[in-house]
């Protein structure tokens, strides 16, 4: 009987659950949508249990419908939404809805890290204490909800949840950790002083596993409910970026990931601790031991084009929408987007920055607006990698995954604005292919990461930079990149006249 291992893939808007065999293909694959509540401008939340409720549909209808057999499946792992904030009370029970990576409303308490810990901050965690992060929610909560936070007994992310009700085990890997900016990062521990500056106990943070870590085992009540054989090895899992840099390869320096999701991701291995982008890039731990990543993320990236097809093609799918674009030009005859619809992270850490379409004229159609938002979230993209070229950091490959890597046009887009080759993969389900890898050198079906990535990374299609192109991008570009300086005050205005005029 072959054997497999599931990938847990538990995105912001759906779970994806594959399996798949020893060499990397995915045999089946099944997924589970859930709701996201937006209470207020600016929160983003969740409910926990809708998690656990789409994870254990999709395995279901993994045995079910694909008839994958329970006694097939060695062991399972995860990649899970970063930064979102699970607080549990004595018993284990979710005390509010889960606040979301995307959910901005913690501008007070950032500004509260910065004023009380300044550079020794960014020292220990090697990052900025950004509104989406973990330690900005947990003051939050601090502050406006005492009630709740008088009962907290344990934070939580999204997949580490869903693994406790899976095993009944309360931890976290390393990856999401440094997502909290509360780890420090030469110690790799939770930070004391951090802890201690904010009045938060050390007892709140969860253990600490290595991602390929064996976590727990599926307990007697989660097989009956999913189908799945009580006793099988639960791995501990990584960040979503984490695991998708693993499923896409990102284990040298000469490698960036460019990912679009409903958020967009320029990733870098590193090998190095010590490095520091002074918290304008993350620098966070890899699903590999000892060794890290540094990133940067577009909030808005897929985010946008979702949002320009909700708005101006209701009624057509994406594959007519990129066709419009195709009949465009370069440039979008001179037009350009900028893709901070819910403010950005990087390069500029900008709660209150909106987006904009510049040098719009009478001459314009639908398919100018559609090349400028994809020309716009790739320009938003090369101001990240413009860091790396700053630091003498250089790399000669950018593996797209995502949105970004399923249309021809916006890969030659990649390769003509960032200038390198870009590649895109046979295999673009990267977050459970590397949550998958987790679980097969957990097991010992791998002995290292390296072994494993030569059976499960395949590239696909190489992109190549067109010469001619990349001059006229370069001069678009240095456009592009004045126009946040330009208009960040009066993004903030129209943000101070839309709450007083609700």
């Amino acid at each position: 009987m072959e054997k497999y291992v599931l990938g847990v893939d538990l995105g912001t808007s759906a779970v994806k659950v594959a399996a798949i065999t020893k060499n990397g293909i995915i045999a089946a694959q099944q997924s589970s949508s859930y709701p996201l509540s937006h209470p207020q401008v600016g929160f983003s939340e969740q409910d926990p249990q809708d998690w656990v409720t789409g994870t254990t549909a999709a395995i279901h209808k993994l045995l079910t419908q694909d008839h994958i057999a329970p006694t097939a499946i060695a062991g399972l792992s995860f990649s899970g939404q970063m930064h979102g904030l699970v607080l549990l009370d004595h018993t284990n029970q979710v005390l509010r809805p889960a606040i979301l990576w995307d959910d901005t409303r913690t501008s007070k308490q950032r500004q509260e890290i910065e004023t009380k810990m300044g550079h020794k901050f960014i020292q220990i965690t090697h990052n900025q204490p950004l509104e989406g992060f973990t330690l900005p929610k947990l003051l939050w909560v601090q502050e406006n909800e005492p009630e709740i936070w008088q009962q907290a007994t344990t934070f939580l992310f999204p997949k580490d949840y869903v693994r406790y009700c899976m095993t009944g085990k309360l931890a976290t890997d390393y990856s999401d950790a440094t997502g909290t900016v509360m780890l420090d990062i030469d110690t790799q521990s939770w930070s004391k002083e951090i802890c201690d500056t904010f009045n938060i106990p050390l007892s709140i943070c969860p253990p600490l596993l290595h991602s390929s870590e064996l976590a727990g085992h599926i307990t007697d009540a989660y097989a009956k409910t999913s189908g799945l054989q009580a006793n099988m090895p639960v791995f501990a899992g990584a960040a979503d970026n984490a695991a998708s840099a693993l499923g896409a390869g990102i284990l040298q320096t000469n490698t960036v990931l460019s990912s679009i999701g409903t958020s967009g991701v320029v990733l870098k291995y590193e090998s190095n601790a010590q490095t520091n982008y002074q918290g304008v890039l993350q620098f966070e731990d890899h699903a590999i031991n000892d060794a890290y990543y540094s990133m940067g993320v577009t909030l808005a990236a897929g985010d946008s084009l979702n949002w320009f097809k909700k708005t101006f093609y209701p009624q057509t799918d994406f594959v007519q929408m990129i066709q419009d674009a195709e009949h465009s030009t370069l440039g979008a005859h001179g037009l350009l987007y900028t893709p901070y619809l819910i403010g950005e992270r990087a390069p500029y850490a900008d709660a209150k920055i909106r987006g904009s379409f510049i040098g719009v004229d009478s001459s314009h159609v639908r398919g100018d607006f559609v090349r400028a938002v994809l020309e716009g979230i790739i320009f938003s993209f090369e101001d990240l990698m413009q860091i790396y070229a700053s630091h003498n950091n250089l790399f000669d490959t950018v593996i797209s995954i995502g949105g970004g890597a399923k249309s021809p046009l916006w890969l030659q887009i990649q390769a003509d604005i960032f200038n390198k080759k870009v590649v895109s993969l046979a295999n673009e389900q990267t977050a459970s292919l590397g949550a998958a890898m987790l679980a097969t050198v957990g097991l010992g079906w791998y002995p290292d990461f390296i072994s494993c990535t030569e059976n499960f990374v395949k590239v696909k299609t190489t992109y190549n930079p067109i010469p001619e192109h990349v001059s006229q991008y370069h001069e678009l570009y240095e456009i592009y990149h004045q126009i946040y300086s330009q208009t960040k005050d009066l993004s903030s205005r129209l943000i101070d006249f839309r709450q007083k005029n609700k």
